[in-house]
C-alpha cells in the first residue's frame, strides 16, 4: 500500500508541474506576443521630424520665395513633426488636407505638428501672395 501512495504522489506532482510549466509558457509566448505588437504599434506610429528654411532668392530681379526641404515622405499614421525657420522674408506653412495653417515669423523656428492619417500627395505651400506660384512650395508624400 505505501508503493501505490508513493506512485499516486509521484503521479499527481508531474501533473502539477506540467501543468504550472504549461501555463508558464503560455505566460511567456503571451508576453512575446504582445511585446510583437507593441512594437509593430509603434513603428506604424513613429514621429517623424523635418527641419527646413523658408526664405526668398533673388533670380532675374524678381524674388523667388522657396523652403530648403521640397519633398517629404512618412508612411500613413506617422506622427509628423516639421520645424520651418524663416532666415528672409515674410512667410507661413500651410497644407490644407491636414488642416494646417501656421505663422512662420522670422529667425524664430517654429514647430508644426499632425498626424498623416490621409495617404497620397499633398502640397505644402506659403500663402503670401505670389508665393506659391513663385515656387514657395513643396510636396508631403504619405505611403500606405
Amino acid at each position: 500500500m505505501n508503493k501505490n501512495y508513493i506512485i499516486a504522489i509521484i503521479a499527481i506532482a508531474m501533473v502539477v508541474f506540467g501543468a504550472i510549466f504549461a501555463i508558464n509558457s503560455s505566460k511567456t509566448n503571451t508576453n512575446y506576443n504582445n511585446s510583437a505588437e507593441n512594437s509593430n504599434s509603434q513603428n506604424q506610429s513613429e514621429v517623424k521630424e523635418f527641419n527646413m528654411t523658408s526664405f526668398y532668392e533673388m533670380a532675374d530681379d524678381k524674388p523667388r520665395p522657396q523652403y530648403s526641404l521640397k519633398e517629404i515622405i512618412v508612411n500613413k499614421g506617422d506622427t509628423v513633426k516639421v520645424i520651418v525657420t524663416v532666415t528672409k522674408g515674410n512667410h507661413d506653412f500651410n497644407i490644407d488636407e491636414f488642416n494646417v495653417h501656421t505663422e512662420t515669423p522670422l529667425n524664430q523656428p517654429v514647430i508644426i505638428e499632425f498626424k498623416a492619417d490621409k495617404s497620397g500627395e499633398f502640397v505644402y505651400y506659403c500663402s503670401r501672395p505670389d508665393h506659391r506660384e513663385n515656387g514657395h512650395w513643396g510636396t508631403l508624400r504619405v505611403i500606405e
